[in-house]
């Protein structure tokens, strides 16, 4: 049964209950019983041992405690050599607690915004009014609902006095919905049309009512759209999918480096477990031990700069996957909009003013007539002013109401002050039915002053000039035509109120005040981050609830569409296939009147258009579309806990413009970690064919596994975490977002790996061939101990300075060295302890190093500059060369131009 469409009397029916009576107490527990507490199902929060093992299906992981399994049965053989499988095992370790320490102490972040009250209810039941628990309200329940109550669960309306409620967290409209019980809507009316219902969890704004509960916990419209929540299916983040492509592409090299060594090694009569050793120290060099760990401390970085920007990230991959984003769906009521009704223009009907001037201005009125129009409509409502709990106050009240009085207070004027001078004797209440509501005030000359406020066209004005009619409806029409929600005020001065007391009498021959036009207005900045998104590259789409002329209106404000861009309904979004809406997607840019259904719908259209695609919400009804999309983004303050348990991202200050600032940084992080991977993957790389080179040669091993780990760990690793620090200048924000399925290696990254690593291999074998077999006057003699040794402090050295030529494009000296200092010091730091093992005999033996002396430091040092030379050279011979490209194709266009 359709209970909007279904007379109330047949609902009472098919419900078993009595709208004067309500239930008996007996019936309450069976239904209890049947239905169960009147609560939406919590997710299961992830524990700390699902969160752990969840780390140990990052493949890099896996690769890692292969590495060490092999190394620690090695080192138990050989009973000695325990260093290097420790130290693998601890930076597993230590991946895996800043990976799960972010996650759980971003989730106790969320924990301290939730609300934690547990409202109660009045219902009927055995003919009494009583209060309980929202949690025991079972179906056939009769709610009594008052100004102020939140609904306790859906229901059908049985009577209703002037009743609005706030609807927004469900629909996403901002003005509060009137209500009517006698209304029978269409049978397939939106929520937000469903006139004669009342929906779980949405606030009364005004007047009184009593309900039938037709539905309770996740069989509500709330529970439904929570329902939602758990069986929508996240797409893994672009980082995630990046990350796999290079680490499998590292793995696949591994194993066939690794075979290659041990099939020759076994050729040339090596034995078995000698080149099982061998092999693992291949594992060792192919696998960059502390690329996990950079990116995650490049994300934590990100993270704790987004905190400093009023942005909580729950989840780490959301950070990089924001510098990905190139849709942004947005919510309007509270996201776009400042989610607070307010005047936006007056018009009083004096003579001598014109129709369409706005004249309420930065919280102020112009003009005497204007403010003797907001003093009458102050009059006429009843909006009041409350302390919120924590020193400040509110304004309580109908949306339209508060918008009155809080331009009224804006101004420096409060109402109390106006109703001394004139004193409220009387009222009509609002009704859905009349459209308007009357208030008598004793006039301090004597004599009643009556004003009604409501529709423009149910107000009963005194008769009046053709042309003053056509003057009051060219304002109304033009304040429609902006999608402002339209206040008439009329007003008459009568000597004696009505001895019947029927103040109803009272409403007709109304002299005309003016109008006053409400909307919830954008949000300030709304236009600005709009326009910076989209000069990087970003779409921004407006989902919403709202009627399509409200939504329309707002999206030219904050140029989102121009003046004839058009509005896609939630009548028309359901008229498509799916396949019609991905392939017409792009077309669209405002939603209007849609379901929480439609949004899961829009967001996945894009998503199968390849984008990576923001969602932003505050309301229940966003919930899903938050977790369906690759980032969800939550308002924190205005959000409700629903939408931000489905989000990645919060929004402490609920500033829309926060959004474009977090992608900056997510960019930021990206491009940190794209260089992170090139300056790993070259290094790691180089290693792989020092050590596969010198074994093809017959030279032997050129590096331990204890020197490849002191190379990883220390040559790449302490530098590398560095870059998690570097800052991208502003033209991050003019280039197009990264794709979804686009690598970390351009052709230029690519190039510029391949060049660095054959670079770094020839000078780290040469080191070896140098140290193993050349006799250096007065240096010390030549052997494969020290081979090792200068191969270990070339190719060591040369990673550190390699972290500098990654950071730009340009050469290594456009950089300036303050930006980084972090960076600095570690890479010297760094230099002096390669240079401190390879110098002091005492301390290089630990690691199986020989002292080298002066001359062949020398000689490596020298060595170990020659990478980053080339580095250079090829940087200058790309850059003119593209220069120069740029310039031709600007030549081809000015003369195809000309022609």
């Amino acid at each position: 049964m359709k209970h909007w469409n279904t007379p109330v009397l047949e609902v009472i029916e098919s419900l078993g209950t009595s709208a004067r009576e309500g239930l008996a107490p007996d019936e309450v527990a069976r239904r209890l019983a049947k239905t169960g507490p009147n609560a939406y199902r919590q997710a299961k929060g992830e524990s700390l041992a699902s969160q752990v093992l969840r780390q140990f299906k990052d493949v890099s992981n896996i690769i890692l405690l292969v590495a060490a399994a092999l190394s620690f049965a090695l080192a138990a053989r050989e009973g000695s050599g325990f260093l290097e499988p420790l130290v693998i095992v601890a930076i597993i370790v230590l991946n895996m607690v800043l990976a799960v320490t972010q996650e759980r102490g971003a989730e106790r972040a969320l924990e301290a915004l939730a609300d934690l009250n547990s409202p109660t209810c009045l219902v009927l039941r055995g003919g009494s009014r009583i209060e309980i628990d929202t949690a025991d309200v079972v179906p056939g329940d009769v709610l009594v609902l008052k100004t102020g109550d939140l609904v306790a669960a859906d229901a059908r309306l049985v009577e209703a006095t002037g009743l609005a409620v706030d609807e927004s967290s469900l629909t996403g409209e901002s003005e509060a919905a009137e209500k009517d019980a006698s209304a029978l809507p269409e049978e397939d009316a939106a929520i937000g049309d469903r006139s004669n219902m009342v929906f779980s969890g949405c606030l009364v704004t005004a007047g009184n009512a009593t309900a039938v509960v037709t539905a309770t916990g996740m069989e509500t419209e709330m529970g439904r759209i929570a329902g939602y929540l758990n069986e929508t299916q996240r797409m893994q983040t672009p980082l995630q999918l990046r990350l796999v492509r290079v680490v499998r592409a590292i793995s696949a090299v591994a194993l066939a480096a690794a075979a290659i060594l041990l099939a020759t090694g076994l050729q040339q009569g090596e034995e078995f477990w000698a080149m099982v050793l061998a092999a693992v120290s291949l594992a060792v060099a192919a696998v960059p031990e502390t690329l996990q760990l950079i990116v995650t401390l490049s994300l934590t970085q990100g993270v704790h700069n987004m905190v400093g920007k009023h942005a909580l990230i729950r989840k780490l991959p959301a950070v990089e996957t924001l510098g990905s984003v190139s849709v942004i769906c947005s919510d309007k009521t509270g996201t776009l909009t400042q989610n607070r009704m307010s005047i936006r223009r007056m018009w009083a009907a004096a003579p001598y003013l014109p129709v369409s001037v706005p004249v309420a201005v930065d919280g102020a009125v112009e003009g005497v007539a204007e403010l003797d129009l907001l003093h009458k409509l102050a009059l006429a409502s009843n909006a009041a002013i409350e302390p919120d709990g924590e020193g400040g106050s509110r304004i309580v009240g109908d949306a339209t109401e508060t918008a009155i009085v809080r331009l009224l207070t804006e101004g420096g004027e409060t109402r109390e002050q106006l109703l001394a001078e004139r004193p409220r004797v009387g009222e009509v209440p609002f009704s859905s039915a009349r459209k308007m509501m009357t208030s008598v005030h004793e006039l301090p000359q004597g004599g009643y002053l009556v004003l009604t406020k409501g529709a423009f066209d149910r107000l009963p004005f005194a008769p009046a000039p053709a042309e003053e009619l056509a003057r009051r409806q060219e304002a109304h029409d033009s304040f429609a035509a902006d999608a402002l929600r339209v206040i008439a005020l009329g007003s008459r001065v009568v000597e004696e109120l009505p001895a019947s007391g029927d103040l109803e009498e009272l409403e007709r021959d109304l002299t005309f005040e003016g109008i006053v036009g409400i909307i919830d207005p954008p949000r300030p900045e709304a236009r600005d981050a709009i326009e910076t998104a989209r000069r990087a590259g970003i779409h921004t789409v407006m989902i919403t609830g709202d009627h399509a002329a409200t939504a329309a209106a707002i999206a030219r404000q904050i140029g989102l569409i121009g003046e004839k861009g058009s509005v896609v309904t939630g009548k028309q979004l359901a008229a498509m296939s799916d396949e019609e809406l991905v392939a017409n997607v792009r077309a669209y840019s405002v939603y209007a009147r849609v379901s929480p259904e439609d949004k899961i719908r829009i967001v996945e259209a894009w998503q199968e258009q390849g984008e990576v695609v923001s969602m932003t919400g505050d309301g229940v009804n966003d919930a899903p579309a938050l977790k369906a999309a690759d980032v969800g983004v939550a308002m924190g303050a205005a959000g409700t806990e629903v939408a931000k348990a489905a989000a990645d991202m919060i929004l402490t200050d609920d500033n829309f413009a926060t959004i474009v600032d977090a992608v900056r940084e997510g960019r930021n992080v990206f491009s940190n970690i794209r260089r992170t991977v090139y300056f790993l993957i070259s290094c790691n790389l180089s290693e792989i064919v020092v050590m596969l080179g010198a074994q093809l040669a017959g030279w032997g091993t050129a590096l331990t596994p204890v020197m490849l780990l002191l190379i990883n760990v220390l040559g790449d690793g302490i530098p590398g975490l560095c870059l998690a620090k570097d800052t991208s200048d502003e033209r991050i924000m003019r280039r197009k977002p990264i794709g979804r399925t686009e690598s970390f290696f351009s052709q230029l990254v690519v190039r510029a790996t391949l060049q660095q690593t054959v670079a770094f291999a020839a000078v780290g074998l040469l080191a070896f061939w140098l140290g193993c077999f050349v006799e250096i006057p007065g240096a010390v003699a030549a052997g494969l101990g020290v081979g090792q040794t200068m191969c270990f402090f070339v190719v060591a050295l040369s990673s550190v300075l390699h972290v500098f030529t990654v950071r730009s494009r340009g050469s290594v000296f456009t950089r300036a060295v303050s930006d980084n200092m972090p960076l600095v010091w570690s890479a010297v730091a760094m230099a002096a302890v390669f240079s401190l093992l390879v110098l002091a005999e005492p301390v290089g033996r630990v690691f199986g190093m020989v002292g080298l002396g002066w001359e062949r430091w020398a000689l490596s040092v020298a060595l170990a500059v020659v990478p980053t030379l080339v580095a250079e050279v090829f940087k200058l011979w790309e850059n003119r060369h593209e220069t120069w490209l740029y310039r031709s194709r600007l030549v081809r266009h000015q003369s195809m131009g000309e022609e």
